[in-house]
C-alpha cells in the first residue's frame, strides 16, 4: 500500500504536535533502533525520530534506509526530522482518508 497525497497531509498535519522518540547520533541504525521502533510503531503508528548533527551520513538515505528495514511508509524527512507511519495490527487509531 502506497500512502496518497491527501494521506500524506492529513498524517503530517497530526505529526506537527508530536515530539521526536528517537535519535539518529553518529553511530548509524543499527538493528536494536530498527527493532525498537517497530515496536513503537506498531503501538502509536506514526512517530517522528531527529536526526543529531554529529551524523554526517545522507539525510534523505538515511530517511529511505530506516523507512525500507522499519517496513513503515516514510510521510517526510525535513531537515534532520523523519517521520514515519505504519498501519497498527492491534492498535489501530489513526483513520486515513
Amino acid at each position: 500500500m502506497t500512502l496518497t497525497g491527501k494521506q500524506k497531509r492529513y498524517l503530517r498535519s497530526e505529526a506537527h504536535h508530536i515530539d521526536p522518540i528517537f535519535q539518529i547520533g553518529k553511530s548509524g541504525i543499527n538493528e536494536n533502533m530498527v527493532e525498537q521502533i517497530k515496536d513503537v510503531l506498531e503501538k502509536r503508528e506514526l512517530i517522528k525520530v531527529h536526526i543529531l548533527q554529529n551524523n554526517f551520513e545522507d539525510k534523505s538515505e538515511l530517511a529511505q534506509q530506516l523507512s525500507e528495514s522499519t517496513e513503515s511508509h516514510l510521510v517526510q524527512q525535513i531537515g534532520s526530522m523523519i517521520v514515519l507511519y505504519k498501519e497498527s495490527i492491534n492498535n489501530k487509531t489513526i483513520e486515513l482518508p
